[in-house]
């Protein structure tokens, strides 16, 4: 999570003179929605208000504003043929020169859209526990990699997430915050059962996924009704994850499918807690 913090922030050290572009207005269907923003520079840019010929206009736009010492003028764009773009919406985009007042606001927003993303535990750092975690860091959210193991974590090269080396998994599921997401593929299948178990106790998750086979599905059930008379926890646990429809078990595409099942069930529980939210305050 830090180093994406830092990297606007270094952005801003290598390139001091910039200009933010932000996303003012989106009508009818637009390539991104008005919580979207650029920063671009002379030679470089870091975000993205949505590619194609839209960004590219808003890139020259900034540039000839820094060339001449001029304030850009705010754009409002229609999404249409005579700019090469077929969405059919309108955007409109405004136009600031870089200051430290607006850096330091820039990068509090960063850290709060930061704070926000939703977590995600992935227990087990073996091959398909790596390569759930590299998918998954290309996500906007927070990727914790848990392992008993160090020598398993340490040789973990997946950049932009956090690692986690406890002896008491099932304790960092009690203290994770609402709304995460539990992915098990230990090691050992006891101790699978025993992290499953504990995420499934937890009414607020966003999603609890097991790895395994047929077998081990029928036997985790079977053990949670033994050891703690609560077959009806067993629902709410996907298992395989990623889906049946492909038998390929290699790590690369169980985790390829298991991150897209992951994101779409993490990102929902979030957009329905805001939704609740605003209900609330009106």
């Amino acid at each position: 999570m830090s180093a994406l913090r830092e990297d606007i922030r270094d952005f801003l050290r290598r390139e001091p003179v910039s200009i933010l572009v932000e996303v003012t207005g989106a009508a009818g269907s637009t390539p991104r929605d008005t919580d979207a923003w650029m920063l671009v520079s002379d030679r470089a840019i870091f975000a993205t208000i949505g590619g194609g010929q839209l960004e590219y206009m808003a890139i020259d736009q900034a540039r000839r504003a820094l060339r001449s010492g001029l304030a850009a003028e705010p754009m409002n764009v229609p999404l249409g043929p005579e700019i090469g773009q077929c969405c059919g919406g309108r955007v409109g985009l405004s136009f600031t020169a870089m200051n430290p007042a607006l850096a330091k606001s820039l990068i509090s927003r960063s850290d709060r859209e930061m704070a926000a993303r939703p977590h995600v535990y992935v227990f087990g750092a073996g091959h398909v526990g790596d390569a759930l975690a590299m998918a998954l860091s290309l996500a906007p959210l927070r990727v914790v990699l848990v392992d008993t193991r160090e020598d398993e974590l340490m040789a973990s090269t997946v950049p932009r997430i956090e690692t986690c080396l406890t002896a008491m998994p099932e304790a960092v599921v009690r203290d994770a915050p609402a709304g995460s997401s539990f992915v098990i593929l230990t090691h050992d299948h006891a101790l699978d059962f025993l992290i499953t178990a504990e995420a499934l106790k937890r009414a607020d998750a966003a999603y609890v996924g097991m790895i395994g086979s047929k077998t081990k599905r029928t036997t985790f059930r079977n053990w949670l009704s033994r050891e703690f008379g609560q077959p009806g926890l067993f629902e709410n646990l996907i298992c395989p994850i990623g889906g049946t429809t492909l038998k390929d078990k290699r790590p690369a595409v169980i985790a390829t499918l298991a991150a897209a099942e992951i994101m779409t069930a993490a990102l929902s529980w979030t957009d329905s807690r805001v939704n609740r939210l605003r209900a609330v305050s009106r």
